[in-house]
């Protein structure tokens, strides 16, 4: 079959709907916060879960040849504490997360940063809880919210992005005879996850479902207040923290949290009753 440069575009087009609508799905149910949104998803967990593993393993043998990992034994059994509390109530979201092969780092440094990774691949930074003082809670916020992005497969969803575009200009350039496409879709994968930034909606998700973990595990939701209200005293230098550097304003945080409140203090005064 042969295709004109005039009807190009829209044999593209078509093809694009096809793919986006083929591969749209919810990777969460919603809790009580009701995080529910349908994702493009064209990339299995698993292809996105190896890449991550690599990336971690390669972080984590980088920190040890410094003598940064976890060299600060009450830092990370505290850390690590947090996290056995937040793990088995990621079922509440996904049934699959609890029974993640779970790992919890911590790295000497003063950046502030923490992450999870797909597939529950956890670190966090020392700068970020001894700079900004962070309590247990806060923590667990910040925890919390990070988990939920793995939870909700953001990054899994921005590489499908990705390579939907790619392979879109692959499926163009294959019509208009230009020979084989140079578009790796492992290589796009690996590249995209990689430059990983989450949206603005990523975020807002990552926070409603992180409040919602950090109640249900007994820590205080209240305690997002007082975190974003460092991280925004932390944000009026000139150069904005890494944990920052692709959020929202700390403002529209608080007001969120603030709204969620009356729906996640009864599960958290729930848990502290048990």
């Amino acid at each position: 079959m042969k295709f004109s440069l005039q009807t190009m575009p829209a044999v593209i087009a078509s093809m694009a709907f096809v793919l986006l609508a083929a591969g749209c799905a919810s990777t969460t149910d919603g809790g009580a916060v009701g995080a529910e949104r349908k994702q493009l998803l064209l990339v299995s967990s698993a292809e996105l879960e190896q890449a991550a593993a690599q990336g971690y393993a390669q972080l984590q043998a980088e920190a040890s040849k410094k003598g940064a990992l976890n060299a600060d034994a009450a830092l990370t059994q505290r850390v690590r504490a947090i996290a056995r509390r937040i793990e088995p109530l990621t079922g509440v979201f996904r049934k699959d997360a609890p029974a993640w092969k779970w790992e919890v780092n911590v790295i000497s440094s003063d950046e502030l940063n923490a992450f999870c990774m797909p597939g529950g691949k956890i670190a966090f930074y020392s700068g970020l809880i001894k700079q900004l003082a962070l309590s247990d809670d806060e923590i667990a916020i910040v925890m919390g919210h990070e988990i939920s992005h793995a939870l909700r497969e953001h990054s899994r969803e921005q590489v499908s992005q990705a390579v939907a575009a790619q392979t879109t200009i692959g499926v163009g350039a294959a019509l208009l005879g230009l020979g084989e496409s140079s578009t790796n879709i492992a290589g796009t994968i690996y590249q995209a996850l990689g430059a990983t930034k989450f949206s603005r909606v990523h975020e807002a998700e990552a926070d409603r479902i992180g409040l919602e973990l950090t109640a249900r595990a007994g820590y205080d939701p209240r305690a997002g207040v007082t975190l974003w209200q460092k991280m925004i005293k932390a944000n009026s230098g000139s150069r904005p923290p890494a944990f920052l550097s692709t959020h929202p304003a700390e403002a529209e945080r608080i007001e969120q949290i603030q709204s969620l409140l009356p729906t996640v203090l009864p599960l958290y005064e729930a848990t502290r009753k048990r």
